[in-house]
């Protein structure tokens, strides 16, 4: 008998794993799996948008978060999908798993989830409970028109490439809670609700219908995050790492550790959206009615392949990755 052992098997990242085992062909929907919500036919006129997220303890969250926030979070990640799609939100369903029923967190996580799912007129309609490790599962629902969804693969060569709000807070607060740097206290204080309680950007999505071509929501890090419309695309992207927006907390920090939360830092939940260069005045006029900031930092290329550059035009070198939850600690 040989004793030689079977070869490991290479380890899988968490969009191989879709790719390979649950990815399938959709004959009676509009869109399936590999965008930021499946569509199917909806109400006359319009499409089903619909997308499903789940957290758990210790790996989204730390088991100590204030539970008003986790409910908040746990809908924000979940209608931030719909706002990178276009999509009203309509209603929600929660999985909710519990390792024991504690009436006052409860009540604090159901007016964290509840009181934003009013702000924007999304109904809870159902969901299951269970005892286990402590996990919650939204399904969110949202409607948007024929041929007005923003798909991740309709970027072209062309167009601009925009992300909204600042990027790297919540990566910045994640990185002071696990010690890989020390924030001061007044900073810690400003950046740590962009990690806890992000924004839905669920009125820019809606208002960039027939206004951008793809989008997005950064979840993962802009650079894993903006691979997915490239790769669904079949362009490149030429990005500016100066121009992309940061607070001035982030700002503050050394050069690393800026380059590190913009590229690669998860929970943003920006929208990162491509479009004709011919709309930057209409863009900045929605910028200014929203009162939210929009920054071009780039350009789609037909050229495949993700460049980095610093305002010079100079190439710029970065080997991180972002998150990933089968390959990332």
């Amino acid at each position: 008998m040989s004793d030689a052992q079977p070869a490991p098997h290479a380890p899988l990242s968490e969009f191989d794993l879709i790719r390979r085992y649950f990815t399938r062909p959709v004959h009676k929907a509009a869109l399936g799996v590999g965008d930021d919500c499946a569509l199917i036919e909806g109400r006359p006129g319009h499409h089903l948008a619909i997308s499903t997220d789940m957290l758990v303890s210790g790996r989204h969250f730390f088991a100590d978060v204030a539970p008003r926030a986790l409910g908040h979070k746990a809908l924000a990640v979940n209608l931030s999908d719909l706002a990178a799609m276009g999509a009203e939100p309509r209603a929600f369903t929660l999985a909710l798993a519990l390792p024991e029923a504690d009436p006052a967190w409860l009540a604090e996580l159901a007016d964290g989830m509840l009181a934003l799912a009013d702000a924007h007129g999304c109904e809870l309609v159902g969901g299951d409970t269970t005892r286990g490790p402590l996990t919650l599962s939204l399904t969110v629902f949202g409607d948007v028109p024929h041929r007005a969804a923003l798909r991740r693969d309709a970027a072209r060569p062309g167009d601009d490439i925009w992300i909204s709000g600042t990027l790297g807070d919540a990566r910045l607060a994640l990185g002071d809670c696990r010690g890989e740097w020390l924030l001061p206290e007044p900073d810690f204080t400003q950046v740590r609700p962009r990690m806890d309680t992000p924004t839905p950007r669920v009125a820019l999505g809606m208002a960039l219908r027939g206004m951008a071509h793809a989008a997005l929501d950064i979840s993962d890090g802009l650079i894993g995050d903006l691979g997915h419309i490239l790769a669904r695309s079949q362009v490149g992207a030429l990005i500016d790492v100066d121009a992309l927006p940061r607070s001035a907390v982030l700002a503050s920090q050394p050069e690393a550790i800026q380059r590190e939360c913009v590229l690669a830092g998860g929970d943003d939940y920006e929208l990162c959206f491509t479009a004709p260069a011919g709309n930057r005045d209409a863009l900045a006029a929605l910028s200014e009615r929203l009162a939210l900031p929009l920054t071009r930092v780039g350009t789609i290329t037909a050229e495949p392949g993700l460049r980095l550059v610093d305002h010079a035009g100079n190439p710029t070198r970065y080997t991180g990755a972002s998150f990933d939850h089968f390959a990332s600690s």
